[in-house]
């Protein structure tokens, strides 16, 4: 196990590498001055200078590169050029407000899907196999930003069960922390499961075509006993790979959803960054979901024993 985990981590070394080295060249390949965004329109030449000088970007790519990089192996992401807060510390909150969402969101998505997915495939082409697959389908279908304007004009405006424009943390008030949240989290949901019910569902049936499953129930075994005994354990790993994708994904493209619900987490916080040409809060941003890939993938391929028994980490 030991020697699993030191060779992932060491085949994932280069992967941080090249994205680290891609995204310092390419926010700077994008037009626009961080310097005259700062100063404003009106900046006379020696004011833009000092500041470009003041900021680190007079120097040569190389140079910037190899200050920010040594200061990120530290811990230091530098500081913000807009606000002057430490990147680090403002990262880490914005973080910690879209992992809430989204692991709740994923969570609650996996917990229904799974089984969804296996009781459509055990009925194919009956009632419930159509209705689920057609509502997962209706759900893969639509964009997140428009089920969460659904969301919002529905519960938010219609009903006016759930606050609609603002955030509380829930280290400040849990309680109206998280009616901020329930919506946004309902949103990741729906528009995740439909996926998964598919994935679960296609997985299941492979497995049930399976001589083994023929076998367990020639042996007399109940449905019950042959879906969570024999098909459940085999069929749940690619279910289990594409629930780390989603994971990563959305903690990286949670942006849309953040923005209709006015949630300041990680997604709006590069957004803003990006139209501000703030270069050290982009990096840390696109570090921060870079080192979240790496290690959910890291986390799903430990986990694969747990739930496959064919599967053994050496």
């Amino acid at each position: 196990m030991l020697r699993f985990l030191l060779s992932r981590i060491l085949a994932a070394t280069p992967t941080l590498l090249i994205v680290t080295v891609s995204v310092f060249v390419m926010i700077r390949l994008v037009p626009g001055d961080p310097a005259q965004l700062l100063l404003g329109d009106l900046a006379d030449p020696v004011s833009l200078a000092a500041m470009r000088v003041k900021m680190g970007l007079d120097q040569p790519w190389t140079t910037q590169f190899w200050i920010w990089f040594s200061g990120a192996l530290h811990g230091d992401l530098g500081t913000s050029i807009t606000t002057g807060e430490p990147v680090r510390s403002l990262v880490w909150a914005r973080f910690i407000t879209s992992a809430q969402v989204v692991l709740c969101a994923v969570l609650f998505a996996a917990l229904v899907s799974v089984p969804a997915g296996m009781i459509a495939a055990w009925k194919q082409n009956k009632l419930p196999d159509l209705l689920l697959v057609g509502g997962a389908t209706l759900l893969v279908s639509m964009p997140a930003f428009w089920l969460g304007l659904l969301i919002l004009l529905f519960f938010g405006l219609k009903l006016q069960w759930l606050p609609v424009v603002g955030y509380v943390s829930i280290a400040d008030d849990w309680k109206a922390g998280m009616l901020y949240l329930v919506m946004p989290i309902l949103t990741l949901f729906l528009h995740e499961i439909g996926v998964l019910i598919r994935m679960a569902r296609a997985s299941t049936l492979d497995v049930l075509r399976l001589d083994y499953v023929t076998h367990a129930r020639a042996k007399g075994l109940s449905e019950r006993a042959v879906l969570m005994n024999h098909v459940f354990r085999n069929s749940f790993g690619p279910t289990w790979t594409l629930i780390g994708l989603v994971l990563g994904n959305l903690l990286g493209g949670i942006a849309v959803v953040e923005t209709v619900f006015t949630i300041p987490g990680l997604g709006r916080l590069l957004v803003d960054s990006i139209f501000a040409r703030d270069y050290p809060v982009i990096q840390g941003c696109l570090l921060c979901v870079a080192t979240v890939y790496v290690v959910v993938n890291l986390v799903i391929d430990l986990c694969y024993p747990i739930f496959d028994p064919r599967v053994t980490v050496q």
